[in-house]
């Protein structure tokens, strides 16, 4: 069997991604999707923290937009999280996965508190820990929240899971001639404005030196190919180790 490339990774889907072809809510068929290709790299002993968005089913930004304060909003995105965690760690599990839902606000029902260090002995025994409800704070992203906990969980990459095949000049829908990068530096994201993440997190993982691979999610055997050590049918951005 040949070995990953990566021990322990932190993978970042967004919401949006959970929509399918959707305009609102879950698609049943790319969550189990997802899923599956989650077991196939836990299979090969790979160690995965995971981040979800909440925009599938409300943005910050979007709440604001229609009359709510910012603060309000952003917490409103953060419980849209962690409704998407749990409908992700409920397939997760029916593929036979051991997970923990951990969130940043107190939910004692339904997850554990984030806790560092129990976060990390969950990846230890091969769990799968989802992190949901952002960092707990407005004026955060989803992004900023992946990257922080991948530092704190001292994970090798972010994985960040989107639509299409990497990181690109202009909007490659939009622009034909749009050119893909096979790699390229945070400065140069942070000073063009690529459409990675956003200037927190850029400059988080820029001075923690933690590389992005951001790839398309939506094929099926993807993330497992890049796992191996693939990485053209990625951008790296950053260096890897």
């Amino acid at each position: 069997m040949q070995l990953p490339r990566f021990k322990r990774i932190l993978l970042k889907l967004s919401g949006e991604a959970l929509m399918g072809d959707q305009n609102y809510g879950i698609d049943s068929k790319v969550l189990t999707t997802f899923a599956r290709e989650i077991a196939e790299i836990h299979s090969i002993g790979v160690q995965i923290g995971l981040v979800i968005g909440g925009g599938n089913i409300i943005r910050g930004d979007q709440a604001a937009a229609q009359g709510i304060d910012k603060v309000s909003g952003d917490y409103m995105g953060m419980l849209a999280t962690v409704i998407n965690a749990i409908a992700l760690q409920n397939a997760l599990e029916q593929q036979g996965i051991p997970t923990r839902l951990q969130t940043s606000i107190a939910m004692a029902q339904i997850a554990e508190p984030y806790i560092r260090r129990r976060a990390m002995r969950h990846l230890e025994k091969n769990r799968v820990v989802i992190f949901g409800a952002g960092t707990g704070n407005p004026y955060f992203t989803t992004d900023t929240t992946a990257v922080l906990r991948a530092i704190e969980i001292e994970s090798e990459v972010v994985i960040k899971g989107t639509k299409v095949d990497g990181v690109y000049d202009a909007d490659p829908k939009k622009v034909p001639t749009a050119k893909r990068f096979e790699t390229v530096s945070f400065d140069h994201v942070i000073e063009h404005k690529l459409s990675v993440m956003d200037f927190t997190a850029m400059t988080l993982c820029r001075e923690n030196g933690l590389p992005i691979l951001v790839f398309n999610m939506n094929v099926e055997g993807n993330l497992k190919k890049l796992i191996l050590g693939d990485t053209s049918i990625a951008t790296v951005v950053g260096t890897l180790k």
